[in-house]
């Protein structure tokens, strides 16, 4: 973390806020002064001097009660991190319509519903200060990189990368950009409830961090640093970008060790 106060003076909504990188991502917005709320299911573990709103994503009127919440508390609204997502495992065989429309109605619209309600104050905010409002999207390296048994929540992660080009061009004049941020696997406690889930996890672990090239899992505070950067007015000039934090995986071919 930079110690620095460059989000001084601006509010954030989170959702996913209140774990793994959505709390890292809170955290690090509060530390740098920004007032933030968190959109969770479960907000029991959200980080210190956050507003914590309960809500589920997949609750159109709930999601509207959350961001209005926050933004009557907060009085206006900066920067959206549409960060909640659901994992899944799994070729197009193994899962059946319902976890299909399941994971979909998460990792996709639940950002749209986030988006549609905190929209209308991201406009008004843009009036006042040029380039420092946004939307910032977690997607995945899944949405550019062919990954195995992950059929579903790839499918759901390159909706996540298309949503934010498009919405990025819907914006643009409007003041607000869009854009998102690619982790490799990272660990956090999502992805070590999907490696309990494999025959053995500690294998998997080991497997998961040898196909990124630095050789470990991402961290969450390194996924969040990236959103941060998306989000603070520096970054007033980047909009529709997909910025990778993936331990070199997505661009780098690396000889076999020892070759």
């Amino acid at each position: 973390m930079t110690g620095t106060h460059d989000f001084e003076g601006m509010n954030a909504l989170v959702t996913g806020g209140a774990s793994g990188i959505g709390a890292a991502v809170t955290a690090q917005l509060v530390e740098r002064g920004a007032q933030v709320a968190v959109l969770d299911r479960d907000t029991s573990h959200t980080p210190l001097g956050a507003l914590a709103i309960e809500a589920d994503l997949g609750d159109d009127a709930a999601v509207r009660a959350g961001v209005e919440r926050a933004v009557s508390a907060m009085g206006s609204l900066h920067t959206l991190v549409s960060n909640a997502g659901i994992g899944s495992i799994g070729t197009v065989e193994d899962n059946d319509d319902a976890e299909w429309t399941r994971v979909l109605d998460i990792n996709v619209l639940g950002m749209v519903r986030t988006a549609r309600h905190a929209l209308p104050h991201l406009r008004r905010a843009a009036a006042g200060r040029p380039g420092a409002v946004s939307v910032t999207h977690t997607c995945s390296i899944a949405a550019t990189a062919g990954l195995p048994q992950r059929a579903l929540y790839s499918a759901s992660k390159g909706a996540v990368l298309a949503l934010t080009l498009a919405m990025a061009a819907d914006h643009v004049r409007e003041g607000v950009r869009v854009n998102c941020v690619n982790p490799g696997t990272a660990d956090t406690p999502w992805v070590g409830r999907l490696l309990d889930q494999a025959d053995d996890p500690a294998a998997e672990r080991a497997a998961l961090s040898a196909r990124q090239p630095l050789g470990r899992l991402v961290s969450a505070d390194e996924v969040a640093a990236a959103i941060l950067y998306l989000a603070s007015p520096a970054a007033a000039s980047v909009t529709g970008t997909a910025l990778a934090v993936d331990g070199g995986m997505q661009g780098l071919r690396l000889r076999p060790a020892g070759s």
